[in-house]
């Protein structure tokens, strides 16, 4: 049976109709241990403003039972339960059972394979709650929720609300939580499973950590980070919002096979990939912090605040991914996190900003199907982008006054993009409508140049597609050489108002940078003088911040067909080897990587790689400390052959590093080595239970048809690799210089394509993307794959269409598309 995605105008009408008083939820977990089956039943108040009205409830689960106000219902069709007949005050009591927990959308059981253990999860963004039990499915219809939860004796059970009374039930335990405030469906929750649990008193917060026991010992070894981590979240959003979090309780729980995190109220969800089973990199440390940090700012936009609708998502995801790094760089040690955001982030949304997929950060959503399409690099990164532009601005204090504005006017409600910008322009005393027309309305990337003249400096600025540019305000520095490098003589800061602004700087730098300190969403040319300077002496820049810049232009330039892929890689390569910012060298050294294996022409592969290869010893030679080291070493092992492999091999032994040892393996499995009975024997010393990932991961490089089918039966057609596993399986799949082995999988891809949308806007983001191929094709396999999507979901062919773009500029850049074809 299909199930119809809710519309703008539905949603509307419903909410005009409906005022929802309270939902009471009860859910039986009992059967998991052994069976699939999620029971639920569902008891909904509310009131009718027009007595005698119809409209209908999300149901997408198979409904055993609904009642409205004591009377029967007809049969759910399309995921909807009619409801006629409604009354000033209704009762609507459904009971459901969902079967489909091993690939359906809202809920998952996922067994552990190392002891056998069963844990469940609900993540319901954007309208997947309807998947489990019957609800209003939108944003604007915000109540309490009231969960009763029967599981397994020996399961601990999490949700939204305060601490659950908890008692015996049979053979099983039933925990009662008390109400939560009003919330949005999509933003509730309910996990269990035979969870190791940590709490502290930090902050004058309860806070709770929670994972499968299997990773009991790694999660205690983050666990100081992580809480502390948390009360500094906590103490900083309270004070830039004027407003603390509401509730004692602040849970977050590790899951497996979970993809990314979820922003539920009071207890977020994560993968528990995020709990690294090696020591975690100085970048994964920050990517940690910023997630949470991210999750918990959607506390406040989101959950106590919600947008009326998907239109206005980005008021949701881009303004906690702009609070995530505001947060870190002001009240944590990761300083550098506008710079981890630059090298990582903000380039694929400049990639995205100026490709077919691109869209405003706000726009018309007709459907739910289509919001679920936006979840994606302009909405989030740009977005988180835009806003910093607007905290430059309008001044940090005045920002931080405008948003306490917003909140105190607006808790427990729904708001659109107008309340906002009204609380930001009561609060700045600036009009904002130009600002707001230009940045959020207006898909696109400006472009800034810097000329010299008779008359002094003057910065060009264009909008996309020549338009005018937006409002913003950037810095320009002057550099001179010196004997330890470039030193800035001089910064300004310029308000761009129209195409050109005068800028004050002396003359005769030997490098003026454009956006110096990453202020603005723009990309920058040098002039024709400065071009061969940015590429010479983007190392010896002086903050990671204005190299970062630096790397941003040579990188854009490269995928714009106007550097080639020896020179972005050689001025990459040079700055990683002068980058003292630790949580830049991760993302630089990938971006290098992918310059050598995914833009190179064949012909310079093995140089560019050999390059890389070497630039990565001599980084792990040098690293000022082991996680450095290990970085490096990491990336060595995507590049190195011969006795350099072999000597990476040594090493991951002599650190007892089982991580290095599965990543040296995998390339060594690449390049024909026979690696079975080696891959066992780690198999069976590595205490990871997700271990048996990691040995696909080796088995999928190899260069061996039948290899490979085996490998595509268990990651494309059984989806059996966790999630969040997808990227790096597909990426050990699709190797350079398999093109006649990998020849007929980009047909199977094809077709897949049409069914990709299955199991949830996650999954379908994932597999679309990770599996889409990057060798053995041409411009032409991308045109139909474009065309399989046709008939996928929206959120299929959005996805399809961004990749196929960057994958097409890819083969510009190898040389195998004419250049205008892209």
């Amino acid at each position: 049976m299909g199930v119809r995605s809710l519309t703008r105008t539905e949603a509307e009408g419903r909410a005009e109709l409906l005022e929802v008083e309270r939902y009471d939820v009860s859910v039986d977990f009992t059967d998991l241990p052994d069976g699939p089956d999620v029971r639920c039943v569902s008891t909904i108040t509310f009131s009718c403003t027009e007595p005698g009205g119809e409209t209908f409830v999300d149901c997408a689960a198979t409904v055993l039972s609904a009642t409205l106000n004591g009377a029967p219902l007809p049969p759910a069709a399309e995921g909807r339960i009619a409801l006629r007949g409604l009354a000033a005050h209704n009762t609507l009591r459904v009971e459901t059972v969902q079967s489909d927990t091993t690939h359906g959308p809202g809920v998952h059981r996922a067994v552990d394979p190392s002891d056998g253990e069963v844990y469940v999860w609900t993540s319901f963004e954007p309208d997947e709650a309807r998947f489990v039990w019957a609800c209003f499915d939108q944003p604007d219809l915000k109540a309490p929720h009231a969960f009763t939860v029967t599981a397994p004796a020996g399961w601990t059970v999490t949700s939204n609300a305060e601490t659950a009374r908890t008692e015996a039930f049979g053979g099983a335990r039933r925990w009662t939580f008390p109400d939560t405030p009003p919330l949005s469906p999509y933003n509730t929750v309910v996990n269990a499973g035979p969870f190791h649990e940590i709490r502290r008193n930090a902050g004058g917060y309860d806070l709770g950590l929670y994972a499968r026991r299997s990773l009991a010992g790694v999660l205690e070894r983050d666990a100081d980070e992580i809480l502390t981590l948390t009360a500094q979240g906590l103490a900083f959003f309270a004070r830039v919002f004027a407003m603390p979090f509401p509730q004692h309780r602040y849970d977050q729980v590790f899951v497996p096979e979970f993809g990314g995190a979820m922003e539920n109220y009071g207890c977020v969800t994560w993968s528990d990939d995020f709990l690294r089973r090696s020591a975690p990199t100085p970048a994964e440390r920050e990517l940690l912090a910023k997630v949470l940090l991210h999750e918990m700012a959607h506390m406040w936009f989101g959950n106590i605040v919600t947008m009326r609708w998907w239109d206005d998502l980005w008021l949701n995801e881009a303004f906690a991914e702009f609070a995530c790094h505001w947060a870190a760089t002001s009240a944590t040690t990761h300083k550098d996190a506008w710079a981890g955001h630059l090298a990582g982030g903000k380039l694929k949304a400049y990639l995205a900003d100026q490709g077919p997929a691109t869209h405003p950060i706000r726009q018309p959503v007709h459907d739910v199907d289509e919001a679920a399409a936006i979840f994606d690099d302009i909405t989030y990164p740009k977005g988180a982008s835009v806003l910093q532009q607007l905290m430059t601005y309008l001044g940090e204090e005045t920002f931080s006054a405008g948003m306490s504005d917003y909140f105190a006017r607006h808790a427990w409600g729904t708001t659109t993009l107008q309340d906002l910008v009204d609380a930001l322009g009561r609060a700045s005393g600036r009009d904002l409508d130009t600002w707001k027309t230009g940045w959020l309305d207006t898909a696109g990337t400006d472009r800034l140049t810097l000329d010299h003249g008779p008359g002094g400096a003057v910065l060009h600025a264009t909008g996309p597609s020549g338009t005018p540019p937006r409002p913003q305000v950037l810095a320009v520095g002057a550099y001179r050489r010196t004997a330890a490098g470039l030193e800035r003589t001089a910064r300004t800061t310029v308000e761009v108002r129209g195409p050109r602004t005068p800028v004050d700087l002396p003359s005769g730098a030997d490098l003026y940078l454009v956006n110096d300190d990453d202020l603005t969403f723009a990309t920058v040319r040098p002039d024709a003088a400065s071009r061969d300077a940015l590429l010479r002496y983007a190392a010896d820049l002086p903050t990671a911040l204005s190299r970062g810049v630096a790397v941003a232009t040579v990188w854009d330039m490269l995928v714009n067909g106007e550097a080639t892929a020896a020179e972005a890689a050689r001025g990459i390569g040079a700055v990683l080897e002068a980058e003292t910012c630790d949580a830049a060298v991760e993302p630089y050294l990938t971006l290098a990587g992918d310059i050598a294996e995914l833009w190179a022409p064949e012909d310079q592969r093995a140089g560019l790689t050999a390059e890389f290869a070497a630039t990565c010893r001599r980084l792990a030679d040098q690293a000022r400390h082991p996680a450095g080291r290990r970085v490096a070493l990491r990336s060595l092992a995507r590049a190195a052959s011969g006795g350099a492999l072999e000597r990476l091999r040594a090493e991951a032994d002599e650190d007892d590093d089982h991580d290095l040892r599965w990543r040296a393996l995998a390339r060594a499995a690449e390049l024909g080595e026979d690696t079975a009975a080696e891959a066992a024997r780690l198999l069976a010393a590595d205490p990871d239970p997700d271990a048996h990932v990691q040995e696909l991961c080796v088995r999928a490089g190899a260069p061996d048809a039948r290899v490979k089918e085996a490998v595509w039966q268990v990651l494309a057609i059984e989806r059996a690799v966790p999630v969040s596993w997808v990227g790096r399986v597909a990426a050990a799949f699709w190797r350079p210089g398999q093109d006649e082995v990998l020849r007929p999988f980009t047909r199977r891809y094809l077709d897949l394509v049409p069914g990709l949308g299955r199991g949830g806007m996650i999954p379908a983001m994932v597999y679309t993307g990770r599996l889409l191929p990057r060798f053995a094709i041409d411009g032409g396999f991308l045109d139909e794959a474009r065309a399989a999507a046709g008939a996928a979901a929206p959120v299929v062919r959005k996805t399809l269409t961004a990749h196929a773009d960057v994958t097409r500029r890819m083969l510009r850049s190898r040389g195998t598309v004419e250049p205008d074809a892209v």
